[in-house]
């Protein structure tokens, strides 16, 4: 007899996954393509990325055999509904994908328990409260300009302004200044100004030029923290503050769900986090995509049935 088969879409800011489960949750397909975020970098790019993940998911599986989909898709917008549709229908898949904000199956890929919460600190940061799946409330995600307090967007610009304010005080790096350090080579390499002023200001042309540049600064300030540098712990430590804060004004009860690449990797900031959430029910995402089936999957399967099978669809590929 041949298996039904569901599918889970994450299109994220910076890629896009798609994982391909029968209904017991063994994994029979998983792609990753391009950011699939429409918001960010236009629908047609996002389309053709979740259309590329689609295809090598998929392979030589037969679309007709898909019962149930989700996708999860950061930066939603409705035009997106219909471009997805007619993307399903090309790969022969009945029905069009259920079209669900990302941040949804990011609290589903820590959690089978409905109701709880979600801190996400990836690029962005956001705190969402969640019923029966469905999120109720939300704090900040208000984007890099003016939020995302304690994103690694955020923490890589507290750093470059540390080290910056520093360099236009005239301090050279001194020994054992490892945050600083990691920051001019980060942005220059070797070939460094003869003046702190003058390497300020290559550095603010640097970022000013390509703003993402300062999120990739995130882990140079977990690296020099585990190092010892008082700067970089100081920074790691704020960050927490503001990710706990903004949890708190969503989190009424159940468990708190960790997401996006800063609190899903150990580091500072995510020790922090943690040690600040004492008493809570502290789990971390897994595999948003396979969440995303799961989600599509769960009103296939009985309560029991969708419980026992989460860990088997969140589990990320090895």
């Amino acid at each position: 007899m041949t298996e039904s088969l569901v599918v889970g879409v994450d299109a994220g800011a910076t890629s896009t996954r798609v994982s391909v489960h029968t209904l017991d949750g063994r994994r029979v397909g998983y792609a990753r393509a391009s950011a699939g975020n429409p918001s960010a970098h236009g629908l047609a790019k996002a389309v053709a990325a979740i259309g590329s993940a689609l295809n090598q998911a998929l392979g030589p599986l037969d679309g007709g055999r898909v019962v149930a989909s989700l996708a999860g898709v950061a930066g939603r917008t409705p035009e997106m509904a219909p471009e997805l549709a007619a993307l399903w229908s090309a790969h022969g898949i009945p029905d069009a994908p259920v079209y669900v904000r990302d941040v949804t199956i990011a609290y589903a890929a820590g959690s089978a328990e409905p109701d709880g919460s979600l801190l996400l600190s990836g690029t962005g940061a956001v705190a969402t409260r969640v019923a029966d799946f469905e999120v109720t409330a939300i704090a900040d995600g208000l984007g890099w300009l003016l939020g995302d307090l304690g994103s690694g967007f955020w923490i890589g610009r507290e750093a470059a302004r540390e080290v910056v304010t520093a360099l236009d005080q005239g301090r050279k790096p001194a020994r054992g200044d490892v945050l600083t350090e990691l920051v001019i080579s980060h942005f220059l390499g070797s070939d460094r100004p003869a003046t702190p002023r003058a390497v300020a200001d290559r550095i603010v042309r640097l970022a000013q030029a390509d703003h993402m540049r300062l999120a990739a600064l995130s882990a140079l300030v977990g690296q020099a923290a585990a190092a010892g540098d008082p700067v970089a712990d100081g920074i790691a430590r704020r960050a927490a503050g503001h990710l706990v804060d903004t949890l708190r004004r969503v989190h009424d009860s159940g468990p708190v769900v960790l997401a996006g690449s800063v609190l899903t990797s150990d580091g500072p900031v995510r020790d922090a986090v943690v040690e600040l959430l004492a008493g809570e029910r502290v789990a971390t995402a897994g595999d948003g995509a396979g969440a995303a089936a799961w989600l599509a999957a769960r009103p296939l399967l009985t309560e029991d049935e969708a419980a026992s099978r989460h860990t088997a669809f969140t589990t990320a590929p090895a």
